[in-house]
């Protein structure tokens, strides 16, 4: 995997210190007892993702409104090409959805996990959806 840069470990342990509501309650609610470890908030790169499983080669971003406006939809699409060309899947969530859909949002989180762990993935009876 491509090397982080030194500089923006500290902007990532401010961010981990500086939860948005949506990322605590997908981190607290869901992602901190997962059976597959979890980090938040890992550089990655040039980037700092929000949620990353290395087993599963899995970044997880939630996206705020400003994500919707036109130049950062084209900044996140470069982004998510960057990561995906480490050989890692993105998957993205609106802020909105953590609150409105959260089942949902871990299904899927749980399912791509499965799915890029294949055999070597806890047994459905150690995974809890909320």
């Amino acid at each position: 995997m491509k090397s982080y840069r030194k500089e923006i470990i500290p902007l990532a342990k401010e961010l981990r210190k500086n939860m948005t509501p949506a990322e605590r309650q997908l981190w607290y609610g869901y992602l901190r007892k997962y059976p597959v470890r979890f980090q938040r908030q890992k550089t990655i790169g040039t980037y700092i993702a929000d949620f990353y499983c290395a087993k599963a080669k899995l970044v997880v971003e939630l996206d705020g409104g400003q994500h919707g406006a036109k130049g950062q939809t084209e900044e996140d699409l470069a982004r998510t090409m960057a990561l995906e060309e480490m050989g890692l899947k993105v998957i993205r969530f609106w802020n909105s959805d953590v609150f409105v859909s959260f089942p949902a949002v871990a299904g899927e989180i749980d399912r791509v996990v499965k799915q890029r762990c294949g055999g070597d993935y806890p047994s459905a009876a150690s995974r809890q959806l909320p």
